[in-house]
C-alpha cells in the first residue's frame, strides 16, 4: 500500500493519498477561523488542488454575530454542512433560511449567484464544512436545496446529494455521490467502489479507522483501486465520503 502527500498524481496508480488535519491551510481572522484541505483564497499549495471533481472542502468557525457578506458564485456546486451553531442564509434567488446542526444546504451557482451567510447567534459559534464540487456543464440555471439530517439513525450511510437525485437526495451537477455516515463508537459501515470509481473520505469529527487507518477529525483520504471501504469508529463521529468518477 502506498500513502502519498501529493495529489495532483495520476490517481489510479495508487491506493491511498492520506490528508492529515494539521497539514491543511490555515487562516485566522479574529471572526473566521478556517482550515482549507485544498487550495483556497490566499492558501495555494499546487500539490492540493483538489480531488478529481471535488475542488474544495473547508472547515470554518465562524464567531457570533458574524459572517461572510453578499458575494457571488458562478459555475459551481456548492455545499454546506452545519456542525454546530446556525448559519442565515441569504441569496438573489430569494432564499432567505436559517440552516441549523445536521442540516445540508445546496445551491448550483451556474450562471451567476449573490448569497450571504451570517452567524445569527449573538452568543454561540458556528461550525460549517463548505464544499466546492465542480460541475460537469457550465451556464447551468441557478438552484437551491436543503436536507436535515440531524436526526438521521447512526450507523449507516445516508445519501445526500446525486447526480440523478435518487432516494429523495439533492441532485447536483456532476457525476457524485455524496454520503453521510453518523457513527456510535463501536459502529461501523462499508460502502463499496465500482470499477473505475474513487473515493474522498473526510473525517468531520470523532475518531475512526478506514480499512486499518486510523483518522481523527479533520482528516481525509483518497482512495482508488479498491473495491470496499470499511470505516469502524473508536469515538462519536461523522464522516463524508464523496464517490466520484
Amino acid at each position: 500500500m502506498v500513502f502519498l502527500k501529493t495529489a495532483n498524481r495520476a490517481h489510479s496508480c495508487f491506493m491511498k493519498i492520506i490528508r492529515r488535519s494539521n497539514e491543511r491551510g490555515h487562516a485566522s481572522h479574529g471572526w473566521l477561523d478556517s482550515y482549507h484541505t485544498f487550495s483556497f483564497a490566499d492558501y495555494y499549495d499546487p500539490q492540493w488542488m483538489g480531488y478529481r471533481s471535488l475542488r474544495v472542502i473547508n472547515d470554518d468557525l465562524v464567531m457570533p454575530g458574524m459572517g461572510f457578506g453578499k458575494h457571488p458564485h458562478r459555475d459551481m456546486e456548492i455545499i454546506s454542512y452545519v456542525l454546530s451553531g446556525a448559519i442565515e442564509h441569504k441569496d438573489s434567488m430569494g432564499n432567505g433560511r436559517v440552516i441549523r446542526a445536521g442540516e445540508f444546504q445546496y445551491m448550483a451557482a451556474g450562471t451567476g449567484v449573490q448569497h450571504s451567510e451570517f452567524n445569527p447567534s449573538k452568543t454561540d459559534p458556528l461550525r460549517l464544512l463548505q464544499i466546492w464540487i465542480m460541475p460537469d456543464e457550465k451556464g447551468v440555471t441557478p438552484r437551491y436545496a436543503e436536507r436535515n439530517f440531524a436526526a438521521a439513525p447512526t450507523g449507516q450511510w445516508h445519501l445526500i446529494a446525486s447526480k440523478t437525485g435518487r432516494d429523495g437526495s439533492m441532485e447536483i451537477h456532476q457525476d457524485a455521490d455524496l454520503l453521510l455516515g453518523k457513527l456510535d463508537a463501536g459502529q461501523n459501515v462499508k460502502h463499496s467502489l465500482a470499477k473505475d470509481r474513487h473515493a474522498w473520505v473526510h473525517v468531520a469529527e470523532g475518531e475512526v479507522s478506514l480499512n486499518g487507518t486510523k483518522l481523527t477529525g479533520g482528516d481525509a483520504v483518497g482512495v482508488s483501486d479498491e473495491s470496499v471501504l470499511e470505516i469502524a469508529a473508536t469515538k462519536p463521529s461523522q464522516v463524508l465520503l464523496f464517490d466520484l468518477n
